[in-house]
């Protein structure tokens, strides 16, 4: 039981396909499935950047609502001195990143402002509002 050897003229038999080289329809294939994904990938890519700026962080998160936010950001009990009441409604991803950018989140003082920031950059992933942060940290 042994394997059949090649054909001895050292060319493959014409029966049997040759699979280095790609046929003309193989390529014209391959060229129509490129073309559809890139058409299917831009419309995504626009999505997610608007979904992006829209997306929401709220400070503090639902859980903790209530409690206060320390300048260094963490979440500390109501009424802690120098800590501050967290923010009314959750802020926009655009807000957030012109914020990050040097700009202040909307309806905040200076130092309420960073304390937020602080809060925004200590995020973890399960924290609502994690993923808001963590996708306008990706190059565009």
């Amino acid at each position: 039981m042994s394997e059949p050897l090649p054909p001895a003229n050292g060319t493959e038999s014409d029966d049997a396909p040759n699979l280095a080289t790609p046929s003309r329809r193989q390529l014209l294939m391959g060229g129509a499935v490129a073309a559809s994904a890139i058409v299917s990938i831009r419309p995504a890519l626009a999505n997610t950047a608007a979904s992006v700026l829209n997306c929401t962080i709220p400070v503090p998160d639902q859980g903790r609502s209530g409690q206060y936010v320390a300048p260094n950001g963490q979440v500390v009990p109501a009424g802690t001195q120098g800590a501050f009441p967290g923010a009314g409604q959750p802020f926009t991803g655009e807000q957030v990143k012109q914020a990050l950018r040097g700009g202040r989140l909307p309806g905040t003082a200076y130092d309420q402002n960073q304390a937020y920031l602080n809060y925004i950059r200590r995020l973890q992933s399960g924290t609502s509002g994690f993923t808001c942060y963590a996708s306008l940290q990706m190059p565009r």
